[in-house]
C-alpha cells in the first residue's frame, strides 16, 4: 500500500481520542498503553503528523470518545463490556483532567470537534460523516488511540461510506503488540487504502503541497 495524493482540499486528518487518560503520565489508561506507545514514539509521531497537515492546509477533525458522566448508561439494555468498565472507572470523565485533550493535541482555530462517539466508531451516532461531506472530504487519515478499537472501527466504517482511508501506523498505539499486529497486519489491509509510517506520510503531504 502506497501514499496517495493527499490534496489538501479533499483530505482530512482524524485525531481519535487524544485524551490525557490515554496519552499522558497519570492518565487512567496510560499504564496500559505506555509500552506500545513509547515503542512506536506515538506522541512524537502524532505531533509530526499534525504539524505537517496543518502546514499543508489539511483540515483537522477531532474524533472524541464519550466523556463519562453520571447516569450515562442507566437502564441500557445492551451495555458492552468496555462501556461498563468506562462507567465503573470513570474513564474520560467529563470535567476531569483525564477527560480533556492532551495539551499538544488541542483544536486550533477552524478545526472541528465532532460529536462524541459512545462506542468504537467515530461515525456511528455522530456528525462526522456529515461534517466531512460538507467540507468536501474524500480522503481520511487516522492517528491516535486505540488501534484495535476506535481506530479500526472508525476506519472500517469510513471505507464502507466511500472514503479513501489511510492509517499512520506509528502515530497510532494500543495496549499490546498483538493488538497492533491485528490492526496493521491482519485487519487493516482488508479495508485501508494505505498503511504508512509517519515519515512516508509526511513526505507525501509535502510532495502534494
Amino acid at each position: 500500500m502506497t501514499a496517495d495524493g493527499y490534496d489538501s482540499s479533499r483530505t482530512a486528518l482524524l485525531v481519535v481520542d487524544p485524551y490525557n487518560d490515554f496519552l499522558s503520565e497519570g492518565g487512567k489508561l496510560w499504564p496500559r498503553a505506555k509500552e506500545v506507545a513509547e515503542s512506536v514514539r506515538l506522541l512524537d509521531h502524532m505531533r509530526q503528523v499534525l504539524a505537517a497537515t496543518r502546514t499543508a492546509g489539511i483540515r483537522t477533525f477531532f474524533v472524541p470518545h464519550r466523556r463519562t458522566a453520571p447516569g450515562d448508561y442507566d437502564g441500557w439494555a445492551h451495555l458492552s463490556f468496555s462501556q461498563a468498565r468506562a462507567a465503573e472507572t470513570k474513564i474520560f470523565e467529563k470535567g476531569s483532567w483525564g477527560g480533556t485533550f492532551h495539551p499538544d493535541f488541542e483544536p486550533g482555530e477552524g478545526e472541528i470537534v465532532v460529536h462524541e462517539h459512545w462506542s468504537s466508531s467515530g461515525f456511528a451516532n455522530t456528525d462526522l460523516d456529515l461534517q466531512l461531506k460538507q467540507h468536501g472530504i474524500s480522503h481520511i487519515v487516522l492517528i491516535g488511540m486505540r488501534a484495535n478499537t476506535c481506530i479500526d472501527t472508525t476506519a472500517r466504517f469510513g471505507q464502507e461510506l466511500g472514503y479513501h482511508v489511510t492509517l499512520v501506523k506509528d502515530a497510532i498505539a494500543a495496549f499490546r503488540p498483538e493488538e497492533m499486529q491485528a490492526t496493521f497486519e491482519l485487519n487493516g489491509p482488508a479495508y485501508a487504502h494505505a498503511i504508512l509510517t509517519t515519515d512516508t506520510f509526511v513526505t507525501a503531504v509535502r510532495d502534494a503541497s
